[in-house]
């Protein structure tokens, strides 16, 4: 029944969490031919189970006393945008594929 669907969804969110710390990246590059490098590059040696590229994303911030705007994706910058977040829960299918489709460094 179509009806079921979100209750079986749920259920499988509820289920304990995987045990492997997963994280949620996040950082910006200059362009999308920069950040599908890095994305293949980290896909292939299974660092990363996924990465959205998402190209013109605008950046709106604070430099050197002065607030800049510049659309980006990725970022190598002087001081580079790379944050970890970690995931408290998830829908455990998910959390399931990343954890098998990585590995720890």
């Amino acid at each position: 029944m179509a009806g079921r669907e979100p209750l079986r969804v749920l259920r499988a969110y509820s289920k304990p969490m995987i045990n492997k710390e997963i994280l949620v990246l996040l950082s910006a590059c200059p362009d999308v031919a920069t950040a599908e490098h890095i994305a293949r590059e980290l896909v292939a040696s299974s660092l990363v189970a996924c990465v959205n590229v998402v190209p013109g994303l605008r950046s709106i911030y604070r430099w050197n006393g002065a607030v800049q705007s510049d659309e980006e994706v990725l970022h190598p910058y002087a001081l580079p945008e790379i944050v970890a977040l970690s995931v408290a829960d998830g829908h455990h299918p998910y959390l399931q594929w990343v954890a098998d489709a990585t590995r720890t460094p």
